[in-house]
């Protein structure tokens, strides 16, 4: 969409949290905590969003220990108070669908670049729906898709064209 002679899009960072132990077996899932290598790969991640000038302007994450440990370590890279973080109950182990309905209701149009952080396989599955350019079978831990759709309203965020712009994960070589 061109306004005023600029062409304004809406950038998605769908990340999904960093690696999280499994040394207590009998801890609820929504209480795992990230291990040493979760809290190794969430800053790399974030320092790879710098580079590539992909900040988000807001963070929206489940409430789920791991993935708001993963938003939290990631925002301190960026700079972003954590307590401006938002945390959406729906968002902790989501279908695809409910990451529309994320974007469409709780997204204000001042937002350009968003961070959603959230779970397998929603994460996955939404990043398959967004675009046809590249499959991927699994979005691993600390992995970040990124999309850019042709709109200035989140509200039209399912309707606009979109772009791939990468898909980046711990294990992945830095090009």
């Amino acid at each position: 969409m061109v306004i005023n002679g600029f062409q304004r899009m809406k950038t998605l960072l769908l990340i999904r949290h960093a690696k999280s132990s499994w040394n207590d077996p009998d801890m609820d899932d929504f209480d795992r905590p990230l291990n040493k290598r979760g809290k190794q790969n969430a800053p790399e991640m974030a320092a790879r969003l710098l580079i590539k000038g992909k900040v988000p302007q807001l963070i929206i994450a489940s409430p789920a220990k791991r993935t708001r440990s993963t938003a939290r370590i990631m925002a301190r890279e960026w700079k972003y108070p954590k307590e401006a973080i938002l945390l959406e109950e729906e968002l902790y182990l989501c279908y695809a669908s409910t990451f529309l309905k994320v974007i469409t209701n709780k997204i204000d149009d001042d937002f350009d670049v968003v961070a959603i952080f959230a779970h397998n396989p929603g994460i996955t599955d939404f990043a398959n729906y967004l675009t046809e350019e590249i499959r991927i079978d699994n979005v691993p831990t600390a992995g970040i898709f990124a999309i850019e759709a042709d709109t200035d309203s989140w509200k039209d965020f399912d309707r606009a064209s979109k772009k791939f712009l990468f898909f980046d994960y711990p294990k992945q070589e830095v090009v």
